[in-house]
């Protein structure tokens, strides 16, 4: 333990913490064994529970703006950090994406002494690791637990962490062996994966999405600050379920979300996993002083299961006296229906790109309502579903995901989500200026999907994109698409020199992949099922 007034000091010399360490350099570099030592330094340094600083004004304090946790990359990147940092104080926001070191992506579960204790030393010695996707950290797990948690642990869950929270990434219920379950290719849990993303497209899943944001907006003035913020027309959610963008002055995401009005003066507004307290933070920062709005982080209070799947409409039938069908519950609406023994909210909405509901129950009903679901899906095939599965049938769908596809420094012109911006509406948004400016210019780079039809191809997202041997962009995000049966894509492409139309109908594109070029194809939609039938019939 450090005394309170240390500063800028160091601490004793430790031969024998770094002789292990200096024997390999000596092995490695035999010179090395001649050449004196004139100072052992050692010092304390600062790491966080993800192994990335902290950069940024406190949500919980106006004015109070951190640089810190430097995760011994202070040398190396204090410059940037500083000039960000100033950047944001004089502007109010950042001038670029910084969201990787946003302390805003913390709760304060992540926070406690006893957390950080376990978590650092962790973070410290896996800082030169290499990065394998997915990697998972075996330290400070358990900080927040979904109400089915225990239903999905006896069911063969195996968790992955995010922002405190632990969610299924995929269910081995036979316990097989899923060795390497670190891997640049193909996984050894690639198999269960691979279920559990075709039960989606051909039978039902069940997905736990519990951890999904929920901050419910109430007060006089909350349609009207909604409005400024989204660049949506929220006006007509009351039985309607709006997709929207919040976005930055430079006409970036600030997020992306759904929203459902629940009456006059409240609105539901379900977000991502990582960024309840980031959208709360930019809604309440965002109001004038004359202004009436509260802002409650739900997430909580509310489960969240989804159904998705050609036979999600047949089992919600069999558990609720409720009608599901398309005229009595169309595509994109939402109310208040029967499931098992208690009432929820029902939206009609899926991420895989299927039929499909959301199931928001309260916390204390979720077990009875997904013991009833359970009890009668037998025959219809139902699975239980993780995340490597909603990933890879979003990818291959083309749903974006933020933090991927969009970010501070996309705008939905770039994505392809225009069709989510209402330029008409009466109402002056936050970035509508730069939206209609970008619209009068074009469009400087573009979303597409891509697939690659080499079985040997596995792609992570960061992959490089070449079109006619010169670099064009890169990958944003990457996986297995075992619908399509081939390795699929979504990635930016630049089209500042050439046209994209030429780019798409000349030449020949290809993904490079751990330095090994990969033929690919390259569209502007979806290769999956075009026309969204699935998930409108």
């Amino acid at each position: 333990t450090l005394p309170e007034d240390f500063a800028f000091d160091l601490l004793p010399e430790d031969w024998g913490h770094i002789e292990p360490i200096l024997t390999n350099a000596m092995h490695r570099i035999p010179e090395l064994e001649k050449t004196g030592v004139k100072m052992l330094l050692n010092g304390p340094e600062s790491f966080t529970h993800d192994d990335r600083f902290l950069l940024g004004e406190s949500p919980e304090l106006r004015g109070f703006f951190l640089g810190c946790g430097m995760c011994s990359v202070g040398i190396a990147t204090g410059g940037g950090a500083g000039r960000a940092l100033a950047e944001w104080i004089i502007e109010g926001e950042p001038s670029m994406d910084l969201w990787p070191v946003d302390i805003r992506r913390f709760v304060p579960a992540q926070n406690s002494l006893r957390t950080l204790r376990e978590r650092s030393p962790e973070t410290l010695a896996l800082h030169y690791a290499v990065s394998f996707p997915g990697r998972q950290h075996q330290t400070a797990r358990n900080l927040r637990l979904s109400p089915l948690h225990s239903r999905l642990e006896i069911a063969g869950a195996e968790f992955a962490e995010r922002m405190g929270w632990e969610r299924p990434r995929w269910f081995n219920p036979e316990r097989k062996p899923t060795a390497p379950e670190l891997s640049f290719e193909k996984t050894g849990w690639h198999s269960l994966h691979a279920e559990e993303h075709r039960a989606a497209r051909e039978a039902v899943v069940l997905f736990d999405q519990s951890t999904f944001g929920k901050l419910l907006v109430q007060g006089r003035d909350a349609e009207s600050v909604l409005q400024r913020l989204c660049a949506n027309d929220i006006s007509k959610a009351h039985r309607r379920v709006v997709y929207t963008a919040m976005l930055n002055r430079r006409g970036g995401y600030e997020s992306d979300l759904t929203l459902m009005r629940l009456d006059d003066e409240s609105f539901l507004l379900v977000t991502g996993t990582g960024q309840p307290v980031r959208d709360r933070d930019w809604i309440l920062r965002n109001l004038n002083s004359d202004e009436f709005v509260t802002v409650t982080d739900m997430t909580g209070a509310f489960a969240v299961i989804s159904i998705a799947g050609p036979n999600s409409r047949e089992l919600l039938r069999r558990v609720s006296p409720d009608d599901f069908s398309n005229s009595g519950f169309p595509f994109y609406t939402h109310r208040t229906v029967e499931v098992g023994p208690a009432m929820v909210r029902a939206a009609r909405l899926s991420y895989v790109g299927e039929l499909g509901w959301e199931l928001y129950i309260p916390s204390e009903s979720a077990l009875p309502v997904f013991d009833a679901l359970i009890e009668v899906g037998d025959d219809l095939g139902l699975k239980l579903a993780g995340i490597e599965a909603l990933s890879s049938l979003r990818i291959e769908k083309g749903y974006c995901a933020w933090g991927h596809e969009i970010g501070p420094d996309d705008t939905p012109l770039h994505a392809g989500l225009d069709f989510a911006v209402k330029f008409n509406k009466p109402d002056l948004f936050i970035g509508k200026e730069a939206l209609l400016q970008q619209k009068k210019e074009g469009v400087s780079r573009r979303l597409v999907m891509l697939t690659i039809k080499d079985s040997e191809a596995f792609a992570h997202g960061g992959e490089p994109i070449w079109w006619n041997n010169i670099l064009v962009g890169r990958t944003t995000s990457g996986t297995f698409g075992h619908t399509l049966g081939c390795a699929v894509m979504m990635g930016y492409i630049s089209c500042v020199d050439t046209k994209l139309d030429t780019m798409l109908e000349k030449g020949s594109f290809e993904v490079e992949i751990a330095c090994r070029g990969f033929p690919a194809n390259v569209t502007l939609g979806t290769p999956y099922d075009q026309k969204g039938l699935g998930m409108k019939k």
